[in-house]
């Protein structure tokens, strides 16, 4: 006879258990702030920590001579749903806009060309070679080497791991460095040499032996998603009026709402556990501080039921050595760093945008990767702007330190002006930069790199396996809030699952 299962606490007894226990969650990135709101909202006592003076992680504001703009992320993945329905949750739905129409140009062709970025594909992938945006890119002999993919024996045809690989052996190498490197190395900060294409493109390996060509695989499946109200992947995204900070603010404060702590300025430096309870060692601002001279810093204790953490993966690594020596001892993954350089010019020849609303690059073309012309992308910040034009240039990728990173800040935003003028096919002396600003950034790897997933996966168990601790952020979800916030949410209830049950 099997033993009686407990009868199921009744809802008086889990919010007094609940207001028992304590969680710390240390990074205040908005995977963090996510999972301790899931936490804060069952009763628990939360402390989130986060070392800088201002939450968000790479969701920044910055205001360029009084506009304020994004500085980091700047928009969030319609995918699932799941960063939509926060944001409603949060009473932001008033907010939510979605781009202007006007599409991506590519620069970096041949000659010093540009030319729009052709529309049908699946991460550059042509589902038409002949089609004319697409020649005018790869040319006549781009297009003949592409068209050999319908005609190649179905024999060829296999389970190809590397998005880069597939598309050179399939269609040509000039579909793979004008089409699609562009698009990877934009998107992804990657080559897609690196890119695991069944991560980035789900379904198209399979479409690909289903129908007998990569095209015509292209072409299924756009008609499926078409079928199904879908957009092409990584092409629907939504913003907020006000820039992403507002979603920032919004999870403040309904974590003050919902009585949870918040400490910036304080940093986690260890973390030990007997099993039982946590202790987390904190470094923050000392109570006097001297006149002049440095910040004086003291150390505190905190002592918990469970611990999230929710840092870069080197931070990460690091906080938990002692607590989980199978993380310890695995190697970080290579993470890229990105730099985003913000304009605000005084240029009206870009009050009717030349190249869309962005403009990706050609890999080794141009010193920058890619370009965002922001005013004509978004009507919040056009509304905001007035008659001047902002636009962000980015620099760096996987394996590719930015060009701007050795820079001072008045260097960078000079080169930074110096391709924009080049990738928008405008000149721009110095003195129509009226501000500018030049942010850092060192982005997890995507999910989307071979390997990732394994790599991931075991970070993830490792952690799993130590009661009363979680860990969540872009290192281990992969990068963006569409993956990012649903990761979060879950890990936080599996954690608050185990502390009110088990």
């Amino acid at each position: 006879m099997s033993p009686e299962r407990p009868a199921p606490a009744e809802p008086a007894d889990l919010a007094a258990r609940a207001a028992q226990k304590h969680v710390v969650v240390v990074g205040g990135g908005v995977g963090g702030m996510v999972a301790a709101r899931e936490c804060a909202k069952v009763g628990m006592r939360v402390t989130l920590l986060e070392g800088s003076e201002a939450l968000g992680g790479v969701i920044r504001r910055v205001a360029l001579d009084g506009v304020v703009v994004d500085a980091g992320a700047e928009s969030y993945a319609t995918k699932g749903g799941h960063v939509r329905a926060l944001v409603d949750d949060l009473g932001l739905s008033d907010r939510v806009v979605t781009p202007q129409a006007g599409g991506a140009w590519l620069a970096g062709l041949p000659g010093g060309g540009a030319a729009p970025l052709p529309a049908g594909g699946i991460l550059g992938i042509p589902g038409n070679p002949f089609q004319d945006d697409v020649r005018r890119i790869i040319g006549w002999s781009g297009a003949w080497r592409a068209y050999l993919d319908r005609v190649r024996p179905p024999l060829t045809i296999g389970h190809q791991l590397s998005l880069g690989r597939l598309v050179a052996s399939r269609m040509g190498e000039k579909v793979r460095d004008r089409l699609v490197a562009p698009v990877t190395t934009g998107v992804y900060s990657a080559s897609p040499e690196d890119v695991d294409i069944d991560v980035a493109a789900p379904g198209l390996n399979a479409a690909l032996t289903r129908v007998g060509s990569l095209s015509g695989a292209v072409l299924a499946l756009r008609g499926e998603g078409a079928s199904r109200g879908a957009k092409t992947p990584g092409a629907a995204v939504e913003g907020l009026v006000g820039g992403m900070s507002v979603l920032v603010d919004a999870l403040a404060a309904d974590l003050d709402e919902l009585g949870a702590t918040v400490r910036t300025r304080v940093r986690a430096r260890r973390l030990t556990t007997d099993g039982t309870t946590w202790r987390v060692v904190v470094e923050e601002p000392a109570a006097d501080q001297p006149i002049e001279g440095e910040e004086a810093t003291q150390e505190a204790e905190l002592v918990a039921d469970a611990v999230i953490v929710a840092t870069s993966e080197h931070g990460a690594r690091e906080l938990l050595a002692g607590a989980v020596p199978a993380l310890a001892a695995a190697d970080a993954a290579p993470a890229p760093e990105i730099e985003i350089i913000s304009l605000l010019l005084d240029a009206p020849a870009l009050r009717t945008p030349p190249r869309g609303t962005g403009v990706l690059t050609v890999p080794h073309s141009h010193t920058a990767k890619a370009l965002t012309h922001s005013t004509a992308k978004w009507s919040w910040v056009r509304e905001a702007a007035g008659d001047r034009e902002v636009v962000r240039v980015s620099f760096g990728a996987q394996g590719e330190p930015a060009a701007t990173a050795a820079l001072e800040d008045e260097a960078a935003i000079d080169l930074a002006r110096r391709e924009a003028s080049a990738l928008l096919g405008v000149p721009l002396s110095p003195d129509q930069v009226v501000a500018g600003h030049h942010g850092r950034f060192v982005q997890a790897q995507p999910a989307s790199i071979i390997g990732s997933g394994e790599r991931r996966a075991a970070a993830r168990q490792a952690v799993q396996a130590v009661p009363g601790l979680a860990a969540v952020g872009a290192w281990l979800a992969g990068t963006g809030l569409a993956q990012v916030v649903p990761d979060a949410a879950n890990e936080a209830d599996r954690l608050r699952r185990a502390l009110l049950w088990d």
